[in-house]
């Protein structure tokens, strides 16, 4: 499958438990087509008692969720988009297909670029 997400991207969750919920992707696992995203689909995980974990006790964690059931958040429309790739500056990158902006990190080296001119 082709990686669409990369990390550090926003995205939304389109299916499942956790349907709506958006957040930062901390964690891509390529072998299994899982990523990890911040704050959605947490689980609880118990911890037997040991040196750093005197009590035991139980944490709330991230788990994995499969790729096709997130999607990038468009910029400019604040909304889950598809992703194309495109020529643009002579460079490949990730174009939303809901209104044609790039996704990911190249906006921000853009807007870094506009406070330095």
């Amino acid at each position: 499958m082709a990686c669409r997400i990369k990390k550090g991207d926003m995205v939304a969750v389109v299916s499942g438990d956790d349907r709506g919920k958006r957040g930062r992707v901390l964690r891509i696992l390529n072998e299994k087509n899982r990523v990890i995203v911040e704050g959605v689909n947490l689980v609880y995980k118990h911890l037997r008692k040991s040196q750093q974990h005197p009590q035991g006790g139980r944490i709330r964690r991230e788990a994995a969720l499969h790729m096709s059931n997130v999607m990038p958040i468009d910029p400019e429309t604040n909304k889950p988009t598809r992703i194309a790739k495109k020529v643009v500056d002579g460079k490949r990158a990730r174009v939303g297909v809901r209104s044609g902006v790039e996704v990911g990190d190249a906006p921000k080296a853009a807007k870094s670029s506009k406070k330095e001119g």
